[in-house]
């Protein structure tokens, strides 16, 4: 029950501190441009959907450890992603590219590696 209650509770900063991210950053949804912003060495953090296919999960994880980019991989499928980041439509990644207001990059787990 309690790591349940901490799961649900660590999603909600997650999707908060998203909601700052698209009111006061740069981002951009979707597979084909986290690619590109991966490729050009933009990304500063990926997010994953969990139902996102597992061959284009790992591609975009490869491309992320090659560009020393951090990867979380969010507790919810597309359709919560996308409701997280405010839109009505489905999002299976986004990349973060400029964080704006929000601390997203210091406190996700998988983020350590932008700091170096």
């Amino acid at each position: 029950m309690g790591a349940q209650k901490k799961a649900k509770k660590s999603n909600e900063s997650i999707n908060a501190r998203l909601a700052l991210v698209m009111k006061s950053g740069k981002y951009v949804l979707g597979y084909k441009q986290t690619l590109k912003t991966l490729r050009n060495g933009k990304s500063k953090l990926v997010i994953i959907a969990s139902n996102t296919p597992p061959l284009r999960k790992s591609e975009i994880e490869y491309y992320a450890m090659l560009a020393k980019t951090g990867v979380h991989h969010y507790v919810g499928d597309n359709n919560e992603l996308g409701t997280a980041c405010g839109k009505y439509y489905r999002v299976c990644t986004l990349s973060i590219t400029d964080p704006g207001d929000s601390d997203i990059i210091r406190t996700m787990p998988g983020a350590q590696a932008g700091d170096a």
